[in-house]
């Protein structure tokens, strides 16, 4: 299950980061975002998502949500 597929305010713990792009990868470890973190969907804006990690919200596109499996 991806991201994408999360119900808002559900706390969801990420299981993996699937992606090919280590700038990619690294910029979601920055966020705090990375395997046995827990994460939350705040809202849903069109095709963008705002999450809750570690007490702090973010606005991501879907080809991050695509990449943090649930």
């Amino acid at each position: 299950m991806t991201l994408n597929e999360a119900e808002l305010g559900v706390e969801y713990i990420i299981k993996r980061i699937e992606t090919d792009d280590e700038e990619l990868d690294a910029f979601l470890f920055s966020l705090g975002c990375y395997s046995g973190e827990s994460i939350t969907v705040v809202s849903r804006k069109k095709r963008n998502l705002v999450v809750s990690i570690k007490d702090a919200r973010y606005n991501i596109d879907d080809q991050l949500a695509t990449a943090i499996k649930l």
